[in-house]
């Protein structure tokens, strides 16, 4: 459990908050890169971090996310023109290129004392990069912005890869939690029976084993990037079946499960306030195209991709009970609520808003989450008084792997690792080529 003051300190991430200040010291996933593909289309509305915000492309290609008030009188500029290479305003014309710079004034005289309003009117701009499908913004101080992260998913080709986007309607902290909890699969993601039987029915001999064992034992080892867990279930006899799973600093997980030639997933969450946040969720292979096959079940939402609207909302929310279907639930599925995603969103949701962590009683399957905890408040804790958080600084550190392994009883958690990604902690040095891997 965290002291109220503890769960304050995780959970808001408004400007001038102490875990606000972390994640801006780190580049943030904002948008899909499709959501604005084409230039000089109107400005998104964005709200990150408690910040209202504008994205756009303007007429060369870049990207620009600046605030959303004209620097004259204030106007929003959500109601501007996006035209060559520049927001502008429909009040008096003023124009704001992607660095916030004003580029146009042309409701004044050409002179000195236009050209000094040009020199001096700024709106606040944030820097912007494409990586991976994706739009990183970098919020912390002004050109101190380091590499991007080296997440294996930017690190493929882009058939390679499929990335989707939701909304969550929770704190960031505590579905992140649930990400990296992997006890729930054995009950929240647990199939009841097949349709008319009445028997359990099982896609292979790993989702039998996490549902026959319910209580696996956690193993968390920390490195330079984040946390490493995994969960070790009762497989065939003397065998345990781990997954495998990460956390990287501060707001990314990587799925367990995966074995080799299967596609491997990742999530990240970034605020939307301290009630909401999106979810970026990615699925790639290192060495392969999606196939088509894969493709639809993504479109569908049958994995861990949402079905969504045309403004990233789930189809199944709190608006609706996510759908739930007593039927279903009494039948066939152990919640009662279609989908993986949809699923997860259901029980994360109804924690509230904020869970209240000074409530819990924690047990050992909670290891990675109280790990995870120390770790991002010792960060937010350190850089108030003014250590930088060293994973900031190092790319490769994110370059890692996660997935699913079936060994010996009697093999320790690192040698796992060791076998399974040939790295003790699951650093994929093979990605780095150039680099100096993680250790």
């Amino acid at each position: 459990m965290l002291t109220r003051e503890e769960n304050e300190l995780l959970t808001r991430t408004g400007p001038g908050t102490p875990m606000g200040e972390l994640f801006r010291r780190f580049w943030q996933p904002i948008a899909l890169a499709e959501e604005v593909a084409e230039a000089d289309r109107p400005p998104k509305r964005m709200k990150l971090m408690g910040e209202d915000l504008l994205l756009f492309r303007q007429s060369d290609g870049r990207v620009g996310l600046v605030e959303p008030r004209c620097a004259h009188r204030g106007a929003d500029l959500y109601f501007g023109r996006n035209e060559e290479c520049g927001l502008r305003c429909v009040y008096h014309g003023w124009k704001f290129d992607a660095d916030g710079r004003c580029v146009d004034v042309p409701n004044m005289q050409p002179g000195r004392a236009r050209d000094n309003i040009m020199k001096t009117a700024r709106i606040r701009s944030y820097p912007v990069r494409e990586w991976g499908g994706q739009i990183w913004a970098w919020f912390g101080p002004e050109g101190a912005e380091p590499e991007l992260p080296m997440v294996e998913w930017a690190l493929v080709p882009p058939e390679n890869r499929y990335i989707s986007k939701k909304l969550q309607e929770c704190n960031w902290a505590q579905s992140l939690e649930g990400a990296i909890d992997t006890a729930h699969f054995s009950y929240v993601h647990r199939v009841l029976s097949e349709e008319g039987t009445g028997k359990p029915v099982y896609l292979d001999k790993r989702q039998q084993w996490i549902h026959e064992d319910g209580a696996p034992t956690f193993e968390v080892i920390g490195h330079d990037g984040g946390l490493v867990m995994g969960g070790a279930r009762r497989a065939d006899p003397g065998e345990l079946y781990w997954r495998i799973s990460q956390y990287l600093v501060p707001n990314h997980s990587l799925a367990p499960g995966t074995f080799p030639g299967e596609p491997y997933a990742a999530q990240s969450w970034m605020p939307v306030d301290d009630e909401n946040c999106w979810i970026f969720t990615v699925t790639w292979c290192p060495d392969r195209p999606i196939s088509d096959e894969e493709l639809e079940r993504y479109d569908s939402g049958r994995s861990v991709h949402a079905m969504v609207d045309e403004n990233y909302v789930p189809h199944r929310n709190r608006a609706n009970e996510y759908m739930l279907d007593r039927e279903l639930q009494r039948t066939k599925l152990f919640m009662g609520i279609t989908g993986l995603s949809e699923q997860d969103a259901a029980i994360q949701d109804s924690q509230g808003r904020i869970a209240d962590r000074a409530r819990e009683t924690l047990t050992p399957s909670d290891a990675g989450i109280v790990q995870f905890r120390k770790l991002v408040l010792g960060l937010a804790r350190d850089l108030q008084q003014g250590i930088e958080p060293p994973q900031a600084q190092r790319p490769e550190v994110y370059a890692c792997h996660s997935g699913g392994a079936v060994e010996p009883e009697d093999v320790p958690f690192e040698q796992v690792l060791e076998r399974r990604f040939g790295h003790p902690t699951a650093h994929a040095t093979d990605l780095l080529p150039g680099r100096q891997a993680a250790e």
